[in-house]
């Protein structure tokens, strides 16, 4: 299979029949954050889940303010304070006729209470303004007593939250499916749960190899560049949603890199090289990697293989390891190890966590250019580019070099000009990757 051209979709293809999602696993709420949902989430207790004020300000029955205003306001007598977390007036009293209630916002309504009124409509007990009513609300001791002036008339349930409004027991809170965020987590801890079952979020350890490269930080001599395809991979991962670890540069050692990798398998899901999978003599990750497997066997082994795309060429895919843990060998060039990551590893991760779509949206764009792009023959090229929504343009950022890494920091789209397409004039309308 040496010889054989593969397509983009054909390894991607092979990639996605080889990625089964991970097994579910109960998880307690913060633990879950970006993991998916792998069943339906019902709703068991009513949120909220009582009656309860909206405002600080008094409970009230409506007969009692008919035609209040400015002039003849209502006159209640207060008969306590109801603050959040109290279970109503104390010892169960009701308010009755010509009565009202202290309240605060989110405390119960309490028994015989249509309505809030706002402290603002109010005196606050002082025979001021809203400002002293506010004033004395907020400074007033507990066990409030005395009058209330009401200077506006209410309508039922005004300024109160029912109980349910938001969900009731029985209703689909959240759907399988759904990745638990910050919000799928306030709802869930509202509805109390404590836990949920999900598929957890996939491991991905991320080793670049080459006896060239420098951690950032350290002195360069000569000779040397400095590993950024590492930093890259790793961030991409965790943007991906996974758990990424990252292996500082191996030399180009296969037996060390051998025995990295394998040092690896007991925390990825996934690993991901970079480097070493061209036809140099230098070719540590097929020199490492030859001995799993059988390449001709599907499913097994590490297949190294040509693909029909620029940049990206070179790629490396299989399983290892008695877990048969997939392993995608990149590209060492910047640019190819990120397009690379973007089409195929990307996919994989978000495979493993059990979402249906795994694949960045796509839109199609005019392309912004003052000359036409050439395109190689029979390959399927990835160009950076900015993508103008309002315009439906994309324009390319950089040259087509897989080592410019400084336009793919400025890029926020792949376009893609397919195989068939040798060259490119302005306005021709293409296929864009979105990045972010």
């Amino acid at each position: 299979m040496s010889g054989t051209i593969w397509s983009v979709d054909e390894h991607l293809d092979d990639i996605l029949a080889a990625v089964r999602p991970l097994e579910p696993i109960e998880l307690q709420l913060p633990d879950a954050q970006g993991c998916v949902l792998v069943e339906d989430v019902v709703v068991e207790v009513a949120l909220p889940p009582f009656d309860n004020s909206s405002m600080d300000g008094y409970a009230v029955r409506v007969s009692d303010l008919e035609g209040a205003d400015e002039e003849f306001p209502a006159v209640l007598t207060v008969i306590g304070d109801v603050a959040a977390g109290d279970g109503g007036l104390p010892d169960g009293r009701s308010v009755g006729p010509g009565e009202a209630a202290r309240i605060m916002t989110g405390a119960p309504l309490p028994a015989g209470a249509e309505a809030v009124v706002p402290v603002e409509w109010t005196d606050g007990g002082t025979g001021g303004g809203p400002a002293a009513a506010m004033r004395a609300h907020s400074e007033a001791p507990e066990g409030a007593s005395g009058e209330v002036r009401v200077h506006r008339p209410v309508q039922a349930r005004a300024h109160v939250r029912a109980r349910g409004s938001d969900v009731r027991p029985g209703d689909l809170a959240l759907r399988a499916g759904a990745v638990v965020g910050p919000a799928q987590i306030g709802l869930l801890a509202a509805i109390g749960r404590s836990t949920v079952k999900v598929r957890p979020r996939p491991r991905v350890v991320v080793v670049s190899t080459g006896s060239e490269l420098v951690q950032p930080g350290e002195a360069l001599t000569g000779g040397r560049i400095y590993d950024s395809n590492s930093f890259a991979l790793t961030a991409a991962a965790r943007d991906a949603g996974a758990i990424a670890y990252r292996v500082p540069a191996v030399a180009d050692d296969a037996a060390t890199l051998r025995a990295t990798i394998e040092d690896q398998l007991i925390r990825a899901d996934i690993v991901v090289t970079t480097g070493g999978v061209s036809v140099g003599a230098y070719d540590v990750v097929k020199e490492a990697l030859s001995y799993v497997g059988d390449e001709d066997e599907p499913g097994s082994g590490i297949q190294f293989r040509k693909l029909a795309m620029q940049p990206g060429k070179p790629q490396g895919f299989g399983s290892i390891g008695p877990d048969h843990t997939p392993l995608l060998a990149l590209p060492g060039n910047p640019v190819s190890s990120y397009v690379s990551f973007e089409l195929f590893v990307r996919p994989a991760i978000r495979a493993l966590m059990g979402l249906p779509d795994v694949h960045r949206p796509t839109v199609r764009a005019g392309l912004s250019i003052d000359k036409a792009l050439a395109s190689p023959a029979g390959k399927r090229q990835f160009l950076r580019g900015t993508y103008d929504a309002e315009a439906g343009t994309v324009t390319p950022v950089g040259g087509a070099g897989s080592h410019l890494i400084a336009a793919l920091a400025q890029a926020d789209a792949l376009i893609v000009l397919p195989e068939d397409v040798t060259s490119a004039e302005p306005g021709t309308e293409t296929e864009v990757i979105l990045l972010r």
